[in-house]
């Protein structure tokens, strides 16, 4: 028998960014995939499930505090543990 974690269900809005009121680091400490209109994504910041958006970053532009300036797009999202 092999002793595997469980996994916490994915949450509907996440983000990766320590100060948002949507990061949940039980759920990061596992591998998760994204897939955007049928491309699995690996740049997204942030995502909400029942609204149907990620947020990228917008190149290499920084806001005045030095983080990425992130654009939303939206399309049909499917999120995963990998």
């Amino acid at each position: 028998m092999t002793d595997t974690p469980a996994r916490p269900d994915l949450p509907d809005h996440l983000s990766i960014d320590p100060r948002s009121p949507h990061y949940h680091e039980s759920v990061l400490q596992h591998s998760i995939g994204i897939r955007f209109n049928d491309k699995e994504r690996t740049d997204v910041e942030e995502y909400c499930l029942s609204e149907g958006w990620i947020k990228v970053p917008a190149g290499k532009t920084l806001d005045r505090r030095g983080n990425p300036l992130l654009i939303k797009l939206k399309g049909k999202l499917d999120v995963f543990y990998r």
